[in-house]
């Protein structure tokens, strides 16, 4: 049984097709959720991290307390399981769109999306490990070589994070958002959102704190059109199914 494509490029979608696109979807939805939900935790969690301008007195009493221990628990375990599930959201996006399409995916799109996902993680990860380093190293002396590199290092993953990551984070909304428009696998209001988000985050030189929550949102959003797309689909699927059961005569008696 075969129901027509709701892709503007792919052919009809077998019962077999489905099921693969589904768990495509599931896996997507869930990996893409689980990276922006630890990483919003994470991020509320480090908003406590003192600023390059505390003076030491301020360094000293946030290291000596309990509120270092909550930065070792997302630089050691959050930040690298949202990392985990970004790796896994990457490739199962790959994989829906490519089984959403019977054409070949544009190469030069498809390298760019996976290899700024892959330097976006690798900075994100290099920018929790700056901005973590004085309560990893447990930074609560009255060393003053000590106290500087806790002032600084939070500025310097900040640097890494605002300037670098944050325009690897754009090249690859614009990429994704690009293929999966080609693919029909999201709305046209969704590809505008895309090249929105993507300039924003591409030429914004702030370093507002709320720019961090811009890139999770926007894959909370994709996961949602993902698991519509895939109702769609299977919602026409079983109509079809159910107008060719109407449609066949009964049997004489």
């Amino acid at each position: 049984m075969r129901v027509p494509s709701l892709a503007p490029d792919a052919g009809p979608i077998s019962a077999d097709q489905l099921k693969k696109l589904r768990a495509a979807a599931l896996v997507t939805t869930v990996s893409g959720a689980a990276y922006a939900i630890l990483f919003l935790i994470s991020y509320w969690l480090m908003l406590g991290v003192p600023k390059a301008g505390s003076t030491d007195a301020e360094l000293q009493e946030f290291y000596s307390s309990s509120d270092s221990r909550v930065v070792n628990l997302v630089a050691l375990y959050l930040l690298p399981f949202a990392g985990i599930a970004f790796i896994w959201f990457i490739v199962s996006v790959r994989m829906w769109v490519s089984l959403r399409v019977t054409r070949p995916i544009n190469d030069l799109f498809s390298n760019v999306q996976l290899v700024s996902g892959i330097v976006f993680l690798a900075l994100l990860f290099a920018s929790a490990a700056a901005i973590s380093i004085g309560a990893v190293a447990g930074s609560g002396t009255d060393d003053a070589r000590t106290l500087e590199v806790a002032r600084e290092f939070p500025l310097f993953g900040g640097s890494l994070f605002f300037v670098f990551a944050t325009r690897m984070g754009a090249m690859f909304v614009f990429t994704t958002t690009k293929i999966c428009s080609s693919s029909g696998t999201v709305p046209k209001w969704f590809q505008w959102v895309g090249i929105t988000v993507g300039i924003v985050m591409l030429l914004t030189s702030s370093f507002n704190r709320g720019m961090i929550v811009v890139f999770p949102l926007w894959v909370l959003t994709l996961c949602i059109l993902t698991q519509l797309h895939v109702r769609r689909t299977y919602r026409a699927l079983m109509a079809e199914r159910h107008e060719a059961t109407d449609a066949t005569p009964e049997p004489a008696p």
